[in-house]
């Protein structure tokens, strides 16, 4: 395989994304409070994610801000050096699956390969002056308001650091580089927002043990591979900067901290050193996420600086997370890509899987399986849920090896067509991402699991009724009377379950399930198998909208029940008294002012 392309730094690569017609410099005079989000939210959602933006021109700073770096397939195969993330898996899965080799040259030609996960280690060196230590503040130079951070969405709690590269080391010396949201309280301090499931978290409560404090680092800029490897789910004690090195094909070079026992890459933009200590916590958010809700406030701890460190003209790299698409949506899809050979080793019957952005990364995993014997779709579910970040996973769906996971169309007649409605449903508990907001408790709740593979020799052969092209129109005058429906779309009605896809207006507890069942009460015909409920302000046409809330808002074991030969699911926002005790977070949403602001200035932004 022909070598990968290699950045020495994110100057780097911002110079390539402009050679490429990849870069907008935007001069016009920006907020980064709110103005930045939208107009970059307006970017990201246009058509392949858009240009990566340069905003030269921010109030409050004299760095310019650079977004959507990553945010489209082009781009994020530029950061990692290749024109298609799959060369990057095969090449992983070449080194997985190297057979034996027998003769002496075989050897010798396997040496470079076998080597080659190993060859690339972080590697520490004696620069005195290294770029991203030229400017150097201690104590009372230290001045965050400095830095050009957004405040993204209107009700977040304050201004957020949100790609940071956040550097820690166990007590025995494992390093992690994790990406966790970094809400700025003063000059001198921040939140250090990290779920209790992730490698910061579990060093700090090693330390906490101990009774000491934990030293961090704080890397913003650099170069992107390594800003791609700290989100990327490596195994625990798999440090981060060994997958850069092995996708950059060339070592990330550190250097030490100036008052901090840690090292950081050495070509950074920004770095941010300080510790945390064992239970010195403080209330951060809330944070407009990727769900596309806002996080809840929560207490994390609080981050002391001790230094900032930069460049001489450094460059804040830095993304907005909400509803997808969104910038984050291609690093998913990197992730997704270059995982695969590695999921495979643990369950090799995966023929392919696909991370819907409607899915948020963590609610649903579509996955094609070279089936063989019985229940072998449920075995590989239950590998799944125990493996890793899939361990979070809310919701599997399972289809034959043969289908196109990422034809969304494919897949879901696959699954109308095949779904055993009353009794294809799998119904398990387990973990859950800390920001899935549909379960009565935290952290922990029901799991879908949906086997829409053919049955082979030794599993029941169900009957599936077919209601294929069965007359709707007795079902769509109904609802259209219906007051408390506002609006439907049948996706399909050449399927074996077609469904129907109903908005009502939510008045009370259960009136997603009781107006789902008003509106089947106009299917005479038996024209609509499933059903599910949105809330009123959702367009049912809009599918990626509909499935984004289906994802999100649904607890299996609640919103989804079977009734009188039909499969009703409850996607609306839910109530305290529907059995969900803990609050329900908003839905990301820009303030008139602001959108009314930039409408009035984007002539000027050369977008």
């Amino acid at each position: 395989m022909p070598g990968r392309f290699c950045y020495e730094s994110l100057g780097d690569f911002i110079s390539h994304l402009e050679t490429t017609g990849e870069l907008i410099r935007i001069t016009e005079k920006v907020s980064p409070i709110l103005e930045i989000t939208e107009i970059t939210d307006r970017v990201s959602k246009s058509e392949g994610g858009g240009k990566a933006l340069l905003f030269e021109n921010v109030e409050g700073s004299s760095m310019p801000v650079l977004i959507n770096a990553f945010g489209s397939l082009k781009r994020m195969s530029m950061a990692l050096g290749t024109d298609n993330l799959e060369t990057i898996a095969q090449e992983i899965e070449s080194l997985i699956h190297m057979k034996t080799p027998e003769s002496w040259a075989e050897k010798i030609a396997m040496l470079p390969r076998l080597f080659k996960m190993t060859k690339y280690p972080p590697k520490i060196v004696n620069d005195s002056s290294p770029p991203c230590q030229e400017i150097v503040h201690t104590g009372s130079d230290i001045d965050l308001s400095q830095l050009p951070v957004l405040k993204c969405w209107p009700d977040d709690g304050g201004r957020f650091i949100t790609l940071p590269c956040v550097i820690t080391k166990s007590p025995d010396g494992k390093r992690n580089v994790g990406v966790y949201r970094m809400q700025i309280f003063n000059n001198r301090s921040t939140g250090m927002h990290w779920h209790i499931h992730k490698d910061g978290a579990t060093f700090f409560d090693e330390y906490k043990k101990l009774g000491r404090r934990m030293e961090v680092a704080v890397a913003i800029g650099c170069e992107p591979a390594t800003v791609f490897s700290a989100t990327a789910p490596m195994p625990p004690g798999v440090d981060e900067l060994l997958l850069a090195g092995f996708i950059r094909e060339r070592n990330v070079e550190l250097v030490k901290c100036r008052t901090v026992d840690l090292e950081v890459p050495r070509t950074a933009e920004i770095v941010i050193e300080g510790y945390v200590e064992p239970h010195d916590t403080r209330i951060e958010g809330p944070f407009g996420d990727h769900t596309g809700y806002y996080s809840l406030a929560g207490k994390y701890p609080v981050f002391h600086v001790t230094a900032v460190t930069s460049r001489k003209n450094p460059v804040y790299l830095t993304t907005i997370v909400g509803k997808p698409p969104m910038e984050d949506c291609y690093m998913g899809k990197a992730t997704e890509r270059i995982f695969l050979p590695l999921l495979k080793t643990v369950t090799p019957e995966i023929e392919d899987y696909d991370l819907p952005w409607e899915g948020v990364f963590h609610n649903c995993v579509i996955i094609s399986v070279k089936k063989r014997f019985p229940a072998q779709a449920n075995k590989l579910m239950s590998a799944l849920w125990g493996t890793g970040q899939m361990s979070f996973a809310k919701m599997i769906l399972a289809v034959d090896a043969g289908i196109n996971v990422h034809n969304y169309e494919e897949v879901a007649k696959t699954l109308l067509n095949n779904i055993d409605i009353k009794n294809g449903l799998i119904i398990t508990e387990g973990l859950l991402d800390a920001l899935d907001h549909s379960a009565p408790k935290p952290l922990h709740g029901a799991k879908l699991g949906i086997d829409a593979t053919t049955p082979v020799e030794g599993e029941d052969q169900p009957e599936i009724e077919s209601w294929a092209g069965r007359d709707v129109e007795p079902f769509r005058s109904h609802v259209n009377d219906t007051q408390d429906i506002k609006a439907h779309a049948i996706p399909f009605t050449d399927v074996k379950n077609p469904l129907a896809i109903i908005a009502v207006d939510k008045k009370k507890p259960w009136d997603g399930h009781n107006i789902a069942r008003k509106a089947i009460e106009g299917d005479k015909e038996k024209a609509i198998r499933i059903i599910m409920a949105v809330d009123e302000d959702v367009n049912p046409a809009d599918y990626s909208v509909a499935l984004w809330k289906f994802f999100n808002n649904v607890d299996p074991r609640r919103d989804i029940f079977f009734e009188n030969d039909r499969l009703f699911i409850d996607a609306t926002k839910k109530m305290a008294d529907e059995w969900h005790p803990r609050e329900w977070p908003d839905e990301l949403a820009m303030s008139e002012d602001v959108k009314a602001k930039v409408d009035e200035m984007w002539p000027r932004l050369g977008l």
